[in-house]
């Protein structure tokens, strides 16, 4: 077999899904285990942000190139999970990936879209794939602020979050993300892949190794999960370098006992 037979199903759940909580609708798509519909097997899924940069080659700032690490991963063993892509809202991104208030961006409308997940995206996901539905197989992730909406659900939601995928998030946009963090309480078999570029922008690096340090307290305090820090010395605050890094959080998240 060559690399082209391990390469996901990629098939759009919808081009215009409906979510209610923000009176919008997004094009979700799902990348498939290349064996999907050959097995009967059930599936760990990971719900990734930012859908339109995840295995577009022609995106405007490039690609995660998703589907080819996929792939790869796929050609060593490691193919059986299902990714959900979920495009972002354009010029409504920001407010959409807030959580919290902001005093130029005003009223976040993070709570209501992570409530998409919850009461609508999730279910159906779990309906129409043949998924693994509990905590330990459910992962979400993104960059920039999508990592932040996706730290913020894994915060807010432990018991649907198990696997939060962390790149380069936004925690410049509100200082709460850190009180929420110090009063997170993860639980057991949690696992946390946390991203940094040294080279993104003045206060980036500092902010995430605070962040690190504040979850690695709480590893000193007796709470049972996992967490791994990643930090590229030369990784500026591009798709480029969280391509780089996806294959290997897939793998530590997902594939690692």
């Amino acid at each position: 077999m060559t690399m082209t037979d391990f390469q996901p199903i990629i098939e759009v759940v919808e081009e215009a899904y409906e979510i209610p909580q923000l009176n919008a609708t997004r094009k979700i798509s799902a990348l498939l285990p290349y064996d999907y519909y050959k097995t009967d097997k059930h599936y760990p899924v990971l719900y990734l942000q930012d859908g339109q940069n995840l295995f577009n080659p022609l995106a405007p700032f490039g690609d995660w190139a998703v589907d080819k690490s996929m792939a790869k991963l796929a050609e060593k063993g490691f193919s059986d999970i299902i990714i959900i892509a979920i495009d972002h809202g354009e010029e409504e991104r920001i407010i959409e990936y807030l959580p919290y208030k902001h005093p130029k961006f005003g009223k976040g409308k993070g709570k209501f879209y992570i409530e998409f997940m919850l009461k609508k995206l999730i279910p159906y996901v779990n309906k129409q794939y043949r998924t693994l539905p509990d905590f330990e197989h459910t992962g979400i992730g993104g960059s920039s602020m999508g990592g932040l909406i996706s730290f913020y659900a894994g915060l807010s939601h432990p018991e649907v979050f198990g696997k939060l995928m962390i790149f380069s998030p936004s925690l410049w946009i509100s200082k709460m993300i850190f009180d929420h963090t110090r009063s997170f309480e993860p639980l057991e078999k949690t696992k946390i892949y946390l991203y940094a570029g040294g080279k993104e922008s003045k206060e980036h690096l500092p902010n995430v190794q605070k962040l690190e340090a504040i979850i690695r307290k709480k590893m000193v305090d007796g709470h049972a999960f996992d967490f791994h820090f990643s930090v590229n010395e030369d990784g500026n605050h591009a798709e480029v370098y969280w391509r780089e890094e996806f294959p290997l959080a897939v793998k530590w998240l997902f594939f690692k006992s």
